[in-house]
């Protein structure tokens, strides 16, 4: 994971910090939990997590199809920190994008839960706690790079679309 992030491993107000935070409470999950992934497969916990994880896998294929397909990478955004798929500059706002302005970490959130639910403890509910909630800076310091590139037509998406759940949140 440091590879990936290591961009912005030290930049507190970029969000590829917080996100590589959760990345790193997934793994943990994962660490955790990938020898109980098909215990029980019938029992309430496990079909809750399945269909976390297949909305997981969904959100994840849409979204990027939608942004390798419509968010233009320019060289008008030229940013060292961002990686080529995140200098979009085009606003996507169709498709999944029309509900929800952070598909890719919504998919995190759902398959952070996923994984937590295959096998539940008191320390691993910290774990997945965490990652909701660096999830949910990530997804806040993005907005602000979003607000700070796109201007207004941005913050009128934002009153239009919720952050990670249609019609919810």
């Amino acid at each position: 994971m440091i590879l990936v992030s290591w961009r912005t491993l030290f930049h507190f107000q970029s969000h590829g910090f917080y996100r590589f935070l959760s990345w790193e409470c997934i793994l943990w999950l994962f660490i955790s939990n990938y020898a109980f992934w098909f215990d029980d497969p019938f029992t309430f916990k496990q079909i809750i997590s399945w269909i976390f994880l297949l909305c997981s896998g969904y959100l994840v294929v849409v979204g990027a199809m939608l942004i390798k397909r419509m968010g233009r990478s320019g060289e008008n955004r030229i940013n060292k920190k961002l990686y080529r798929f995140e200098r979009t500059t085009e606003l996507i706002d169709n498709g999944i994008f029309k509900y929800i302005r952070h598909p890719l970490y919504s998919s995190l959130l759902f398959l952070t839960w996923g994984i937590y639910l295959k096998h539940t403890s008191q320390i691993l509910a910290l774990v997945a706690f965490f990652s909701t909630v660096t999830l949910y800076l990530t997804a806040i310091f993005d907005e602000k790079e979003c607000i700070r590139f796109f201007g207004e037509k941005y913050k009128e998406y934002m009153k239009r679309s919720k952050r990670f759940i249609p019609f919810i949140l």
